[in-house]
């Protein structure tokens, strides 16, 4: 499975749209572990490109600091499971967090 986590510094971006580039973490949900780690430049962001470019990349998952109930709705329609409201952290931290079942979330930053 993959984890897709949007970026900026290296880190995790709070806004999915903004994001420079997207880390795609392999794991085993399975074994809890975390795996090789690939960061990809996003194509430019337009309504409903993302979600698509997402899926054909694997993501499963996609975890983000906020994202908008239009855009959630996107990522549903491809199969991916959106997980709003995560702090920066490093990729590999926010999906060992996730897959420990202790990723903490806040508010949707993007929650309009």
């Amino acid at each position: 499975m993959k984890i897709a986590v949007p970026l900026v510094d290296d880190v995790l971006c709070m806004h999915f749209g903004h994001a420079e580039q997207f880390a795609f973490v392999d794991v085993d949900p399975d074994a809890r572990t975390v795996g090789d780690i690939e960061t990809l430049a996003p194509p430019p962001h337009e309504p409903g490109v993302l979600p698509a470019w997402l899926a054909k990349q694997g993501a499963g998952v996609i975890i983000a600091g906020g994202m908008g109930q239009r855009a959630q709705q996107l990522f549903a329609e491809h199969g991916i499971e959106v997980v709003a409201g995560a702090s920066p952290a490093a990729p590999d931290q926010l999906a060992q967090a996730y897959l420990a079942g202790d990723l903490e979330t806040g508010p949707n930053a993007c929650d309009h």
